[in-house]
């Protein structure tokens, strides 16, 4: 581990307190909205696949990344629909895989309009590796590693009119999990986020759609995180946005959909400001499949 990152890592496991988002976050997550609301499951009406991976400031030992998978599918009468999430996070010495079930119901409003609400559970298996951190002391406190297993539970609802309009409103960590290391150092805290999401898809010309949409992210008594963001839909195949964040990020995005069932994305973020001194910029890569697309009331490309 570089001298810089080891003596940052050091401060942050050192404090008698260290508050921890084990929420991942997402560029692309309006593509794969199972990632932050259980109730998006079921939404395209068929057995989807989704892989998300993540590479914050590439080269740089100990740096961020971040891997998911998901997998959704309403049942036989659209109603009952189940999936799972699987996440991966590794940042430095900090090790982090997640495993939900999804459990999801939902209710017909009105004309193509419905309510989908949903539970999630699991576990999240956690490796802090501090023998691998260079002291320059001997210190007891950095010679074993730690192993747990963090249990989870999650809710949300998904309001939504097909292909035209959408609002969720999801806590995926329900559970505020704290974990002790020694007699009076808490190393990690898990926050409980609330998540409100939101998005429209704006008919411009027969050939090119514009949908905005928008996720509010609510930390205990942080400042409220705002994305906003702006894509465009050309001829119903290339997808290309862009995506503001009020923690001080931009994100470019794009999307092509390759078959009635596949479609790649691929986005970059570039924060701005102080953190820009130390942030080199992210790539994150999306690939999505559906299955079976031919069932009734199943139509192609999926705006959201």
């Amino acid at each position: 581990m570089a001298a810089t990152a080891r003596i940052v890592v050091i401060f942050m496991l050192s404090a008698q307190s260290v508050s921890a988002q084990q929420q991942a976050t997402f560029a692309q997550y309006m593509f794969n909205g199972l990632a932050i609301n259980p109730a998006y499951a079921g939404e395209h009406k068929a057995l989807s696949f989704s892989i998300l991976s993540r590479f914050q400031n590439i080269g740089l030992p100990g740096a961020p990344n971040t891997q998911s998978f998901a997998v959704h599918s309403p049942l036989v009468d659209q109603r009952f629909s189940i999936g799972a999430l699987v996440v991966h996070d590794r940042i430095g010495i900090i090790d982090q895989t997640g495993v939900s079930g999804v459990y999801a119901y939902r209710i017909p409003v009105a004309d193509h309009v419905s309510l989908s609400m949903a539970l999630q559970g699991g576990y999240s298996f956690y490796r802090a590796n501090y023998a691998e951190l260079d002291t320059y002391q001997p210190d007891p406190v950095f010679t074993q590693n730690i192993s747990q297993n963090r249990p989870n539970i999650g809710a949300g609802a998904f309001l939504s009119k097909q292909q035209v309009w959408y609002v969720g409103l999801s806590s995926p960590h329900l559970i505020n999990n704290v974990f002790t290391r020694g007699a009076d150092l808490t190393t990690v805290r898990q926050n409980v986020p609330i998540m409100l999401s939101g998005g429209y898809v704006v008919t411009l010309t027969r050939k090119l759609k514009f949908k905005p949409n928008v996720l509010f992210k609510m930390v205990d008594n942080r400042p409220v995180e705002v994305d906003l963001n702006a894509n465009f839909l050309f001829d119903e195949v290339l997808w290309v946005g862009l995506s503001y964040r009020s923690s001080k990020a931009l994100n470019a995005m794009t999307e092509i959909q390759l078959t009635d069932q596949l479609r790649l994305g691929y986005s970059y973020s570039a924060a701005f400001g102080p953190i820009r001194q130390i942030e080199i910029g992210s790539h994150e890569f999306f690939v999505g499949y559906i299955l079976s697309y031919k069932m009734k009331g199943v139509v192609s490309p999926r705006y959201f």
